[in-house]
């Protein structure tokens, strides 16, 4: 890592931090990051086509930030700082603007509203699909064969816990296809290789928020018409102070355990595999111990961190850091850089599956910590544990390519060549 040498002034506009294209060139801007944590941990961001913003990159202040929602709000859109163009689109009443989900939402409401499904995301629940995630886990490393080369990310990386979400929400196996395609022209929506085609990019998202729309709510009729025991039912019978959920907040609530849910172990799992192949060292240690799957996977999420940013609205004038922040000023707290805070992290560019303590925000912290964190883990420490029983070589078999986007983020392909046992 090359960390510039510049002073506060001129350390970045935030072009770096929240335009896509810098991310798909070299992944997430780790060396800006640590700049802004030595010289300007609150930095002012201006960048020609997005709304001013602060960049927020010390794990302390994100801490501090997250546990205050009355003093720093979602319901301004927690997942974006927006471009012209999305703001058009979040502003359109008839397609994905009006949808409604746990992120943009404030306490007393967001409680009520995460309440509906948080029941199924308990540890003691997950038992329920214990059985599907080892058979999902074993399954796909059975599938690489005993050698040979793959893209990991797009034959394995994206399989497993599309297995799993499509199976809790009730989506057909023959579906699958179909819902990986709009889950990726949702989240790389700027990335060429994965967008809905369309010269008119405002006309290609509301036609995709139009197709997700129809999609589910078929699934939502079908379980309340026959209710089950699954999370599709639980989310399409849930109520909220008595009254059932409406069915914009029912679409939001499938959408995000969805899509949220999938492109981010994807990309976990491929960082994951990534470092473990760059780090040959933790990859032996993991060999010899499998059970130090559950720390790797912590690891891997800090090392990974595959939600980049959210964003937090000012409700009231405050200081931070010696920096005067305004009402209605636009915070967007850097995970990844949180991640690798030399305060809180020894050798926080070192790899290493055994760290402990791990206190990283890859789930974020507070009022909107990760409502399907148990259920990440869980099928992650699946694979990785099954991958470590069996693997006998392991290396890059070419140059790992990022998604160009900057809020979810991760490795578009990650070309590998191994030797896996049998069973």
């Amino acid at each position: 890592m090359t960390i510039r040498k510049v002073d506060a002034e001129t350390l970045t506009d935030g072009f770096e931090l929240i335009d896509p294209t810098p991310y798909a060139e070299s992944g997430q801007p780790h060396d800006v990051w640590t700049a802004l944590r030595r010289e300007s941990p609150v930095h002012r961001c201006e960048v020609p086509g997005y709304e001013p913003f602060w960049a927020i990159t010390k794990h302390a202040d994100i801490c501090e930030i997250s546990k205050q929602p009355k003093r720093f709000s979602n319901a301004a859109g927690g997942i974006v700082v927006m471009t012209d163009e999305q703001l058009s689109l979040r502003q359109d009443e008839s397609g994905l603007g009006a949808m409604r989900t746990i992120i943009e939402m404030d306490p007393p409401e967001h409680r009520k509203f995460r309440k509906v499904a948080s029941p199924w995301f308990t540890p003691r629940a997950m038992s329920r699909i214990e059985e599907l995630v080892e058979t999902s886990a074993r399954e796909l490393v059975d599938s690489l064969g005993p050698e040979g080369e793959c893209d990991f990310a797009t034959r394995v990386a994206t399989a497993h816990p599309l297995r799993i979400l499509c199976h809790i929400l009730g989506i057909p196996r023959e579906e699958e296809g179909r819902v990986l395609e709009m889950t990726n022209q949702l989240f790389g929506a700027d990335d060429p290789d994965l967008q809905r085609a369309g010269s008119d990019r405002r006309a290609a998202i509301q036609e995709l928020g139009l197709e997700m729309y129809q999609f589910f709510s078929k699934i939502i009729e079908e379980r309340r018409a026959n209710p089950g025991d699954d999370l599709a039912s639980l989310l399409a019978t849930g109520t909220v102070d008595g009254e059932p959920m409406g069915p914009l907040e029912t679409f939001g609530y499938y959408l995000i355990t969805f899509t949220a849910g999938h492109d981010t172990t994807k990309n976990s799992l491929a960082g994951g595999l990534h470092a473990l192949a760059s780090f040959p060292d933790e990859l032996a240690k993991l060999r010899r111990d499998p059970g130090l799957a559950r720390s790797a996977v912590e690891e891997i999420i800090r090392w990974a961190t595959p939600v980049n940013y959210m964003k937090r609205t000012v409700q009231e004038d405050t200081l931070l850091r010696g920096q005067k922040l305004r009402k209605g000023d636009s915070l967007a707290l850097f995970y990844g850089s949180a991640n690798r805070d030399e305060d809180v992290f020894e050798d926080p560019f070192r790899f290493r599956i055994d760290r402990d303590p791990n206190p990283h925000l890859g789930f974020g912290i507070g009022e909107h910590f990760c409502l399907g964190s148990h259920l990440a883990r869980r099928s992650q420490q699946a694979f990785f544990r099954e991958l470590a029983r069996r693997v006998e070589t392991l290396e890059l078999a070419g140059k790992p390519e990022w998604i160009r986007a900057s809020f979810v983020v991760g490795l578009k392909r990650l070309p590998i060549r191994y030797r896996i046992a049998a069973a």
